[in-house]
């Protein structure tokens, strides 16, 4: 990394955890050239940088101050759910709002992806290229589950990175976080179970519930530090809860980041009652901050946590290539992994170890991550400026996603069918609850290349929503 880039992002993570307030005024050039030994050209490099991220800006004669970013938004109210069981069926409403995810013509606000320019497939390409090229034929015999030795390997240390270890007898390499949250779902319930989820979550997760006949209790999660732990406990007490499937780092749609003390009591709090977690921890390497959150697993004792993540949404989206660290469930996980689809694709594991061990995937989460801090700044302007009076929206630590919390009268799917018309897809809030509930909220992904095409269709769909606010009868 250069130089002006590190300088960069050591700003950007100090705006990230509020160091540097919104209106701070950063320290002169001159200043920083003395006090890191650079040359001013690095300095403005820097700046200039920042100042493309939308992170700071520069006032004549007066110097550089840390954007506004969210002045004028408030937070979304925290989830209210009933506390009752429910059956899920909302995969036929998620299939007709993804139909359209396809199609290159449209602002993907919608998407659960970043732009994939964002990530560096042609170094992926030739460390492929490399792998394949006098490839040892048994060696796909070793790529059968759990997976790639070398890959393996190569993530447990990732794991050592984060301040704790884990057996690599324990990890299974996957097709995707989804293929391992889904064997990890098989594994730990049975048809007619209950399982705990969050209160906003992921419609991924209510699909899987309902492909496997499960019953699904919501838990109260609030945009900023995720699953209320003490109201977890009373439901475990009324209901017999036989898996929880939970994101407490970044959580989709929220963003929420759950506190360590937090993590620790969830984690103690399921092993006391012997109920498996199923953490799906696939936005943990794009954190603002100065360090990685550490996950739920690093406080499990007893095998109770299956740890679930994968490179699709931080280095290579088409690759396909996941894990779990699945604790006691490794080997029936390994087994229902060779009885279902044998094993993730050879060319993507033996490509992914290469680039992993040359090195340079941090230096490019490092890039990546002060694009998105730069981008959810933009974002959260656009909305203060854009979206309608009584709109909130949740300012994350981290991933690439925006709650956004309508005024009364707007329903988020008609936005949706609004925006489609013009171009901009967006994910309305129906999709992530087993009741559809939030009928008055959007997910939006800030993961865009370009900036300025994210705010030109925040304004969009800030015209369009206020456009449903004024067609509401008054009462």
């Amino acid at each position: 990394m250069k130089r002006y880039e590190q300088l960069a992002g050591d700003i950007a993570e100090s705006i990230a955890n509020g160091t540097l307030p919104p209106g701070a005024r950063l320290p002169s050039v001159r200043q920083t050239t003395a006090n890191r030994g650079v040359s001013p050209s690095t300095v403005f490099q820097a700046y200039y940088l920042l100042e493309a991220r939308g992170l700071i800006q520069a006032r004549p004669r007066s110097g550089y101050y840390v954007a506004s970013g969210a002045a004028g938004v408030s937070e979304p109210e925290p989830s209210r759910p009933s506390g009752e069981q429910q059956d899920v069926e909302v995969s036929e409403l998620v299939f007709q709002v993804l139909e359209h995810m396809r199609d290159r013509d449209l602002i993907p606000l919608g998407s659960a992806f970043p732009d994939p320019s964002l990530f560096p497939l042609d170094k992926l390409a030739m460390a492929q290229s490399k792998a394949m090229r006098g490839l040892d034929p048994w060696r796909t015999v070793e790529h059968l589950s759990p997976g790639n030795p070398e890959l393996r390997r190569q993530i447990t240390l990732r794991y050592l990175a984060t301040a704790f270890a884990i057996d690599s007898n324990e990890l299974i390499v996957t097709n995707g976080a989804m293929e391992a949250l889904n064997l990890s779902l098989e594994v730990t319930t049975r048809p007619g179970d209950l399982v705990a989820v969050e209160s906003p979550t992921f419609y991924g997760a209510l699909q899987a519930l309902e492909r496997l006949n499960l019953r699904a209790i919501e838990v109260p999660t609030h945009p900023r530090t995720g699953v209320d732990v003490p109201v977890l406990a009373t439901i475990l007490e009324r209901h017999l809860v036989k898996a929880c499937w939970f994101m407490p780092n970044f959580q989709n749609p929220l963003g929420s980041l759950m506190p360590d003390e937090a993590k620790q009591a969830l984690v103690q709090l399921l092993a006391e009652r012997q109920i498996p977690l199923i953490e799906d921890d696939v936005y943990g390497d794009l954190y603002f901050g100065t360090h990685k959150p550490r996950p739920a697993k690093a406080w499990d004792t007893q095998g109770l946590v299956l740890h679930c993540s994968s490179f699709s949404k931080t280095l290579a989206p088409g690759y396909r290539i996941g894990w779990v660290a699945a604790g006691r469930f490794a080997e029936a996980i390994a087994r229902r992994k060779l009885m279902s689809s044998l094993a993730a694709a050879v060319p993507s594991q033996e490509a992914l170890s290469r680039y992993l061990q040359q090195g340079g995937y941090d230096r490019h989460l490092r890039r990546l991550r002060l694009t998105l801090l730069g981008n959810r700044a933009a974002a959260l302007r656009s909305i203060a400026k854009h979206f309608p009076a009584g709109t909130r929206a949740s300012p994350p630590e981290g991933g690439y996603f925006l709650w956004i919390e309508l005024p009364l009268g707007v329903d988020a799917l008609a936005l949706h069918w609004l925006a489609l018309a013009n171009h901009v897809s967006s994910a309305p809030g129906h999709l992530f609850s087993a009741d559809h509930r939030f009928r008055r909220h959007l997910r939006i992904n800030f993961g865009q290349a370009d900036s300025s095409e994210l705010e030109m269709a925040l304004k969009l769909l800030g015209k369009l929503a206020g456009s449903l606010v004024q067609r509401t009868p008054r009462s």
